[in-house]
């Protein structure tokens, strides 16, 4: 299958190492740029398929740079996702007016990301390695302020975990999250939110007990790296 190139155009690296970590599942040239010249001259050298942009950058931002491509009509055919911070109505007007096939908010939903993938390269997506594990995490949230929860993750990936628990949280539930990483001791901390839910009465995938998927939000570099790398050590030796 020929590799579909993807450019991910962005000036803070930690967002581009998220998206760069969602898309680790499947076989793409991902390209980078942090500037909307940059991004242009790419465009322009290598007309990737599919275009994922901030809005805001310095030298020239996203709008102006989503503008230039889509009135050019060898480019203009190439998808470009907008990719904005929080919820400004002035923000999206800004993108529809340049021409953007779509928007996508920060902080970066998995799930939302990969359907852009998907629906714009009209490709079937393979699942993102998971590695088993049993690690024991700790979190908090807004509905336990006061309280610190335990339970142990059934699954691994740099972009979230899968934790079992029958004490549910909302979807969409903001969370505090702790836990070590063996062998190395290195303590991982970051926010999170609940992604998704196998209850107990509402089982959604068989091969999982009741528990929550969580999804990792603002990892540092650092420990982004420590996890890439400890579940890649896991991974080659595992039998899958």
């Amino acid at each position: 299958m020929t590799k579909k190139t993807i450019l991910l155009v962005d000036d803070t690296r930690l967002f581009i190492e998220q998206e760069i970590s969602l898309l680790n599942r499947s076989d793409f040239e991902v390209l980078v740029a942090d500037n909307g010249v940059e991004a242009s001259k790419i465009i322009a050298e290598k007309k990737p398929d599919i275009v994922f942009m901030d809005l805001y950058m310095p030298g020239m931002n996203g709008d102006r740079c989503c503008r230039t491509i889509k009135s050019d009509k060898n480019l203009c055919h190439i998808p470009i996702i907008m990719v904005i911070q929080g919820t400004n109505q002035d923000d999206f007007e800004r993108c529809w007016q340049a021409g953007c096939d779509d928007i996508v908010v920060k902080p970066i939903n998995e799930h939302l990301f990969m359907a852009q993938v998907k629906r714009y390269l009209n490709i079937q997506l393979r699942k993102s390695p998971r590695y088993s594990t049993r690690l024991r995490i700790l979190y908090n949230s807004d509905i336990y302020p006061d309280r610190i929860l335990s339970n142990y993750s059934v699954n691994l990936s740099t972009g979230g975990m899968f934790i079992e628990t029958d004490d549910l949280l909302p979807v969409g539930s903001p969370l505090n999250i702790e836990f070590i990483l063996p062998k190395d001791g290195r303590v991982i901390k970051c926010s999170g939110r609940v992604s998704w839910l196998n209850a107990p009465d509402a089982i959604i995938k068989q091969d999982l007990p009741a528990g929550m998927g969580l999804q990792f939000i603002n990892l540092s570099l650092d420990d982004m790296d420590s996890l890439r790398n400890f579940i890649k050590k896991q991974t080659l030796t595992a039998d899958w």
